[in-house]
Protein backbone atom coordinates (compact mmCIF):
# COMPACT_ATOMS: atom_id res chain seq x y z
CA UNK A 1 0.00 0.00 0.00
CA UNK A 2 1.42 3.29 -0.38
CA UNK A 3 2.07 6.17 1.76
CA UNK A 4 -1.11 7.70 0.57
CA UNK A 5 -3.46 4.99 0.27
CA UNK A 6 -1.91 4.00 4.15
CA UNK A 7 -2.54 8.04 5.58
CA UNK A 8 -6.36 7.57 3.86
CA UNK A 9 -7.13 4.03 5.12
CA UNK A 10 -6.08 5.31 9.05
CA UNK A 11 -7.54 8.87 8.91
CA UNK A 12 -10.63 6.72 7.96
CA UNK A 13 -10.59 4.40 10.66
CA UNK A 14 -12.18 1.60 8.88
CA UNK A 15 -11.00 -0.55 5.95
CA UNK A 16 -14.01 -1.46 3.42
CA UNK A 17 -14.69 -4.79 3.38
CA UNK A 18 -14.91 -7.12 0.22
CA UNK A 19 -16.07 -10.60 -0.02
CA UNK A 20 -14.71 -12.16 -3.15
CA UNK A 21 -16.68 -15.10 -3.95
CA UNK A 22 -14.36 -17.51 -6.75
CA UNK A 23 -13.23 -20.85 -6.97
CA UNK A 24 -10.48 -20.25 -8.47
CA UNK A 25 -7.49 -19.24 -5.94
CA UNK A 26 -5.50 -17.75 -8.40
CA UNK A 27 -7.93 -14.91 -9.31
CA UNK A 28 -8.79 -14.34 -5.22
CA UNK A 29 -4.88 -13.82 -4.51
CA UNK A 30 -4.68 -11.44 -7.50
CA UNK A 31 -7.44 -9.47 -6.40
CA UNK A 32 -6.80 -9.84 -3.16
CA UNK A 33 -3.29 -8.10 -3.77
CA UNK A 34 -4.73 -5.49 -5.52
CA UNK A 35 -7.62 -4.56 -3.64
CA UNK A 36 -5.41 -4.74 -0.64
CA UNK A 37 -3.24 -2.32 -1.89
CA UNK A 38 -5.62 0.19 -2.65
CA UNK A 39 -7.36 0.65 0.98
CA UNK A 40 -9.64 -2.90 1.18
CA UNK A 41 -10.09 -5.36 3.77
CA UNK A 42 -9.90 -8.53 1.59
CA UNK A 43 -12.00 -12.29 2.19
CA UNK A 44 -12.43 -14.79 -0.19
CA UNK A 45 -14.68 -17.71 -0.25
CA UNK A 46 -14.09 -20.72 -2.98
CA UNK A 47 -17.32 -21.34 -2.68
CA UNK A 48 -21.02 -20.31 -2.12
CA UNK A 49 -20.83 -22.39 1.44
CA UNK A 50 -18.01 -20.49 2.96
CA UNK A 51 -19.06 -17.18 1.12
CA UNK A 52 -23.02 -17.87 3.24
CA UNK A 53 -20.90 -18.27 6.50
CA UNK A 54 -18.77 -15.55 5.92
CA UNK A 55 -21.58 -12.53 4.93
CA UNK A 56 -22.62 -13.57 8.30
CA UNK A 57 -19.85 -13.67 10.53
CA UNK A 58 -17.76 -11.01 8.73
CA UNK A 59 -18.27 -7.14 7.58
CA UNK A 60 -18.60 -6.80 4.16
CA UNK A 61 -19.31 -3.57 2.01
CA UNK A 62 -19.08 -5.72 -1.10
CA UNK A 63 -19.56 -9.13 -2.88
CA UNK A 64 -17.86 -9.52 -5.84
CA UNK A 65 -19.23 -12.63 -7.23
CA UNK A 66 -18.51 -14.76 -9.75
CA UNK A 67 -20.98 -17.16 -11.21
CA UNK A 68 -19.35 -20.02 -11.71
CA UNK A 69 -19.22 -21.91 -8.05
CA UNK A 70 -18.74 -25.84 -7.30
CA UNK A 71 -21.32 -26.17 -5.17
CA UNK A 72 -24.23 -24.05 -6.07
CA UNK A 73 -25.11 -22.18 -9.07
CA UNK A 74 -24.04 -18.33 -8.31
CA UNK A 75 -27.09 -16.73 -9.70
CA UNK A 76 -28.74 -18.75 -7.01
CA UNK A 77 -26.29 -17.34 -4.13
CA UNK A 78 -27.15 -13.63 -5.78
CA UNK A 79 -31.13 -14.71 -4.97
CA UNK A 80 -30.25 -15.43 -1.38
CA UNK A 81 -27.63 -12.29 -1.05
CA UNK A 82 -30.54 -10.42 -2.41
CA UNK A 83 -32.73 -11.77 -0.08
CA UNK A 84 -30.35 -11.94 3.17
CA UNK A 85 -28.21 -8.97 3.06
CA UNK A 86 -28.49 -5.49 1.69
CA UNK A 87 -24.81 -4.92 0.41
CA UNK A 88 -24.01 -4.01 -3.54
CA UNK A 89 -22.44 -6.97 -5.42
CA UNK A 90 -20.79 -6.88 -8.74
CA UNK A 91 -20.56 -10.08 -10.81
CA UNK A 92 -17.54 -11.12 -12.02
CA UNK A 93 -17.93 -14.00 -14.65
CA UNK A 94 -16.64 -15.93 -17.73
CA UNK A 95 -20.16 -15.78 -18.60
CA UNK A 96 -20.06 -12.95 -21.00
CA UNK A 97 -23.31 -13.70 -23.15
CA UNK A 98 -25.97 -11.08 -23.22
CA UNK A 99 -28.63 -13.76 -21.78
CA UNK A 100 -26.53 -13.88 -18.33
CA UNK A 101 -25.27 -10.13 -18.12
CA UNK A 102 -29.27 -9.52 -18.31
CA UNK A 103 -30.38 -12.52 -15.66
CA UNK A 104 -27.78 -11.04 -13.37
CA UNK A 105 -29.17 -7.54 -13.17
CA UNK A 106 -32.55 -8.61 -13.57
CA UNK A 107 -31.61 -10.55 -9.90
CA UNK A 108 -30.16 -7.14 -8.44
CA UNK A 109 -26.37 -7.24 -9.33
CA UNK A 110 -25.23 -3.84 -9.12
CA UNK A 111 -22.79 -4.29 -12.28
CA UNK A 112 -21.91 -6.89 -13.98
CA UNK A 113 -17.86 -7.29 -14.89
CA UNK A 114 -16.61 -9.92 -17.37
CA UNK A 115 -13.63 -12.40 -17.50
CA UNK A 116 -11.12 -11.73 -18.25
CA UNK A 117 -11.22 -7.95 -16.90
CA UNK A 118 -9.12 -5.28 -16.15
CA UNK A 119 -8.29 -4.49 -12.88
CA UNK A 120 -7.96 -0.85 -12.98
CA UNK A 121 -11.73 -0.62 -14.16
CA UNK A 122 -13.20 -3.24 -11.65
CA UNK A 123 -11.48 -0.78 -9.28
CA UNK A 124 -13.08 2.25 -10.38
CA UNK A 125 -16.44 0.41 -10.85
CA UNK A 126 -15.87 -1.02 -7.29
CA UNK A 127 -15.59 2.57 -5.63
CA UNK A 128 -18.55 3.71 -7.83
CA UNK A 129 -20.57 1.28 -6.60
CA UNK A 130 -19.62 1.69 -3.21
CA UNK A 131 -20.00 5.79 -2.98
CA UNK A 132 -23.79 5.35 -3.99
CA UNK A 133 -24.38 2.32 -1.76
CA UNK A 134 -22.45 3.16 1.58
CA UNK A 135 -24.01 5.53 4.08
CA UNK A 136 -21.90 7.62 5.41
CA UNK A 137 -21.48 7.29 9.71
CA UNK A 138 -22.32 10.70 10.10
CA UNK A 139 -26.36 12.01 10.28
CA UNK A 140 -27.68 13.63 7.53
CA UNK A 141 -28.10 17.54 8.68
CA UNK A 142 -31.25 17.95 7.41
CA UNK A 143 -33.44 15.22 6.11
CA UNK A 144 -35.04 15.09 2.51
CA UNK A 145 -38.35 12.97 0.98
CA UNK A 146 -39.71 12.61 -2.42
CA UNK A 147 -43.17 12.34 -2.79
CA UNK A 148 -44.66 10.82 -5.71
CA UNK A 149 -47.96 9.09 -6.63
CA UNK A 150 -48.41 7.97 -2.85
CA UNK A 151 -44.66 6.60 -2.84
CA UNK A 152 -41.93 8.56 -0.77
CA UNK A 153 -38.62 8.23 -1.13
CA UNK A 154 -36.37 9.05 2.17
CA UNK A 155 -32.86 10.07 0.20
CA UNK A 156 -30.91 10.06 3.23
CA UNK A 157 -32.21 6.57 4.28
CA UNK A 158 -32.24 5.05 1.25
CA UNK A 159 -36.02 3.78 1.76
CA UNK A 160 -39.02 3.75 -0.87
CA UNK A 161 -42.57 3.34 0.96
CA UNK A 162 -46.06 2.82 -0.59
CA UNK A 163 -48.69 4.73 0.32
CA UNK A 164 -49.96 2.68 3.08
CA UNK A 165 -46.12 3.03 4.73
CA UNK A 166 -44.68 -0.58 3.60
CA UNK A 167 -41.40 -0.52 2.85
CA UNK A 168 -40.60 -0.92 -0.71
CA UNK A 169 -37.07 -2.87 -0.66
CA UNK A 170 -34.58 -1.37 -3.39
CA UNK A 171 -31.06 -2.78 -4.22
CA UNK A 172 -28.52 0.19 -4.85
CA UNK A 173 -28.65 0.39 -8.20
CA UNK A 174 -32.44 0.66 -8.50
CA UNK A 175 -32.55 3.46 -6.04
CA UNK A 176 -29.91 5.67 -7.58
CA UNK A 177 -31.82 4.64 -11.05
CA UNK A 178 -35.18 5.85 -9.51
CA UNK A 179 -33.99 8.93 -7.47
CA UNK A 180 -32.56 10.13 -11.02
CA UNK A 181 -35.59 10.05 -12.56
CA UNK A 182 -37.14 11.66 -9.70
CA UNK A 183 -34.74 14.56 -9.43
CA UNK A 184 -35.77 15.61 -13.25
CA UNK A 185 -39.60 15.00 -12.97
CA UNK A 186 -41.57 14.84 -16.70
CA UNK A 187 -38.12 15.21 -18.70
CA UNK A 188 -36.64 13.02 -20.87
CA UNK A 189 -33.16 10.91 -19.51
CA UNK A 190 -31.03 9.56 -22.06
CA UNK A 191 -29.94 6.00 -21.24
CA UNK A 192 -26.11 7.95 -20.74
CA UNK A 193 -27.47 10.36 -18.39
CA UNK A 194 -29.00 7.25 -16.41
CA UNK A 195 -25.99 5.26 -16.79
CA UNK A 196 -23.58 7.74 -15.51
CA UNK A 197 -26.05 8.91 -12.65
CA UNK A 198 -26.10 4.67 -11.48
CA UNK A 199 -22.67 3.44 -12.39
CA UNK A 200 -20.60 6.34 -12.86
CA UNK A 201 -19.77 5.87 -17.10
CA UNK A 202 -21.72 6.16 -20.45
CA UNK A 203 -23.90 3.29 -21.61
CA UNK A 204 -22.27 0.85 -24.61
CA UNK A 205 -24.19 0.70 -27.37
CA UNK A 206 -25.25 -2.86 -26.69
CA UNK A 207 -25.57 -2.35 -23.20
CA UNK A 208 -29.07 -2.92 -21.49
CA UNK A 209 -28.21 -2.46 -17.87
CA UNK A 210 -30.53 0.53 -17.80
CA UNK A 211 -33.61 -0.88 -19.28
CA UNK A 212 -33.32 -4.12 -16.87
CA UNK A 213 -33.39 -1.30 -13.90
CA UNK A 214 -36.29 0.59 -15.59
CA UNK A 215 -37.77 -3.00 -15.56
CA UNK A 216 -37.36 -3.82 -12.38
CA UNK A 217 -38.69 -0.64 -10.86
CA UNK A 218 -41.73 -0.97 -13.01
CA UNK A 219 -42.64 -3.92 -11.88
CA UNK A 220 -42.41 -2.47 -7.81
CA UNK A 221 -44.11 0.85 -8.42
CA UNK A 222 -45.84 0.40 -11.50
CA UNK A 223 -50.10 -0.66 -10.95
CA UNK A 224 -49.34 -2.74 -14.38
CA UNK A 225 -46.00 -3.13 -15.09
CA UNK A 226 -46.75 -4.29 -18.81
CA UNK A 227 -48.33 -0.64 -19.24
CA UNK A 228 -46.38 1.87 -17.36
CA UNK A 229 -48.10 4.58 -16.59
CA UNK A 230 -45.05 6.31 -14.02
CA UNK A 231 -42.07 6.02 -15.53
CA UNK A 232 -42.74 5.98 -19.53
CA UNK A 233 -39.90 5.29 -22.42
CA UNK A 234 -39.28 7.73 -25.61
CA UNK A 235 -38.56 6.08 -28.32
CA UNK A 236 -35.15 6.68 -29.57
CA UNK A 237 -34.69 8.97 -26.42
CA UNK A 238 -34.80 7.17 -23.45
CA UNK A 239 -36.97 7.54 -20.07
CA UNK A 240 -38.59 10.11 -18.28
CA UNK A 241 -41.08 9.77 -14.98
CA UNK A 242 -44.52 11.26 -15.86
CA UNK A 243 -45.57 12.48 -12.05
CA UNK A 244 -45.29 15.24 -10.04
CA UNK A 245 -42.51 15.13 -6.91
CA UNK A 246 -42.83 17.17 -4.15
CA UNK A 247 -39.81 17.38 -1.90
CA UNK A 248 -40.82 17.40 1.71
Amino acid sequence: MSPGAKDKASSAGHLPGLLIIDDDPDIVALLSRYFGANGYRVIGAANAAQARALIVSETVELVLLDLGLPDEDGLSLLRHLQMNWRGPVIVVSGRGEAVERVVGLELGADDYVTKPFDLRELLARTRSVLRRSVVKAEAPVAGECLVFEGFSLDMPARRLTDASGNEVPLTTGEFELLKALLQRPRQVLSRDQLMTSVHGRDAGPFDRTIDVGIGRLRRKIERNPSEPTLIKAVRGAGYLLAAEVRRT
